[in-house]
């Protein structure tokens, strides 16, 4: 798989914020435990449409966002900077996250530090005054272009010269600075309005050999180590030759897109926000992509339109929000018919609901990859290839089964697959041992080796009913009983 963190469970890898953040669901697992718990959650929501590749987790899965956001307040008469603590409007102090850039975590420390030099003050939502909202951070890890974005809820900006040149000198790495005007009472960080403070106003990042223009507005995927590993695989599960066109829904600033450009006859990439259209032009000309055209449309409204003006789609990648596609747009991809559907998805749960409609109008799945694009946290991507189902493959079997010896075919879930869907279902952690005694009691085999005690002194600790009946209903899940 990857690279394993040598830390104990139940230790937050060494994170002394995990229990006081709440944003690394799985910190208490070592990294293999935890692509083990992701493996088993992608089987369990998905192994009804077919087999599922083994996750591919990160080498090194720390320091891995590129976009750090820090919320400013005051504390006991200190200015503070950090996350949201989970469901809450409480601000962790952060000086640095096992998760975030280390580049960014140090330039928002200095940020915080420098205001009280500059008699700046963070904004107070209630009485609505102060300066500092919230401070983005973003660097392209390819490049290593830096910009800084304060978003505040005036464009004023008290002693502006002299705290960019201080910030400056202290992290001339930094190649734009942006002040993003928001103040409204909202949860949105990012206003609409945006003045540049300092160079051209946007950075730029290498993904997948090609070149991308990022703005502080624009969405580009946090991880580009897995990211890479993502839509490489989305694009070898196309399999393109030089051929087809492809149609990019959500294409955002067209990363995906452009990046199957060189192996596509044509790519058009649908986006509703006019913004990242504009980036994704951008980047085309950044590019030389002469074979790929954005539109700022609704993808679903789009895909009907192509199809009466029987436009001629041979692949869709479609790599929509967490809350996935919505019934309209999935009748749009069937009624536009293409011979392959690349969906990317960052939530198996909705994940199986849209490929069950597409299976229900003639489409099978193929391949389903799962990619740890989120190393510490519950969230797993996956790469789902569906294509159309054709007539001709379908022929009738006579079949006696009581001639088939099934049981060399079968497949038995280990002890740790067991463990892994007890903890991703009810949250528990359960032992071999525990699960032993389980199968034991319900006639189940056990190797020899299981349940013997250390020696006779020694009492056998006894499963406890609540995780006794964890274990049943994995054994039930498996068809094990």
């Amino acid at each position: 798989m990857a690279q394993t963190i040598t830390k104990k469970a139940g230790k937050g890898n060494g994170c002394t914020l995990y229990k006081a953040c709440g944003g690394c669901q799985l910190q208490n697992l070592s990294y293999e435990e935890q692509l083990r718990y992701k493996q088993v959650k992608c089987i369990r929501h998905l192994s009804r449409f077919g087999h599922v590749d083994e996750i591919i987790g990160m080498e090194t899965p720390l320091h891995y966002r590129n976009k750090v956001q820090a919320a400013f307040g005051v504390r006991r008469g200190q200015i503070i900077s950090g996350v949201y603590q989970s469901k809450s409007h409480r601000i962790v102090c952060v000086d640095d996250c096992m998760l975030e850039d280390e580049t960014a975590d140090k330039i928002i420390v200095s940020i915080r530090r420098l205001l009280p030099r500059f008699k700046l003050t963070p904004y107070n939502e209630d009485t609505g005054r102060g300066f500092l909202r919230h401070v983005l951070v973003k660097r392209g890890f390819a490049t290593g272009e830096v910009m800084v974005v304060f978003v505040t809820p005036s464009n004023l900006f008290p002693k502006r010269e002299a705290f960019l040149h201080e910030l400056l000198r202290q992290h001339p790495e930094i190649t734009t600075a942006i002040q993003s005007i928001n103040g409204a009472k909202t949860s949105l960080v990012l206003g609409k309005q945006e003045l540049v403070l300092f160079g051209k106003g946007y950075i730029e990042d290498m993904l997948c050999g090609c070149r991308f223009r990022i703005s502080a507005r624009s969405f580009y995927q946090i991880n580009p180590v897995q990211t890479e590993v993502l839509y490489g695989k989305a694009i070898a599960f196309a399999a393109l030759t030089g051929s087809e066109t492809v149609l990019d829904a959500y294409c955002g600033i067209g990363t995906i897109g452009l990046c199957a450009a060189e192996k596509a006859k044509r790519v058009i990439g649908v986006e509703l926000n006019a913004d990242a259209v504009r980036d994704a032009k951008q980047n085309a000309k950044l590019n030389n992509a002469g074979n790929v055209q954005f539109y700022c449309a609704d993808a679903g409204r789009f895909m009907v339109e192509a199809a009466k003006a029987r436009e001629k789609i041979d692949v869709v990648f479609m790599d929509p929000p967490r809350a996935g596609s919505d019934l309209p747009f999935l009748k749009s991809v069937v009624t536009l018919a293409p011979k392959k559907i690349v969906y990317v998805s960052c939530n198996v749960e909705t994940l199986a609901r849209d490929l069950g409609v597409l299976c229900k109008n003639g489409y099978r799945v193929e391949k389903m990859q799962p990619v740890d694009m989120f190393p510490h946290t519950g969230h797993v991507e996956c790469v789902v290839l569906l294509s159309q189902r054709r007539a001709t493959e379908h022929i009738d079997i006579k079949l006696d089964l009581t001639d088939l010896d099934l049981t060399a075919a079968e497949t038995k879930p280990t002890y740790d697959d067991i463990k892994a869907y007890v903890l991703e279902t009810y949250g528990l952690k359960v032992s071999t041992l525990y699960i032993s005694q389980v199968k034991r009691k319900l006639g189940l085999e056990v190797g020899e080796a299981f349940c013997k005690p250390k020696s006779d002194k020694y009492k056998t600790p006894q499963c406890p009913e609540e995780k006794e009946q964890a274990i049943v209903a994995a054994l039930e899940y498996f068809k094990m009983i």
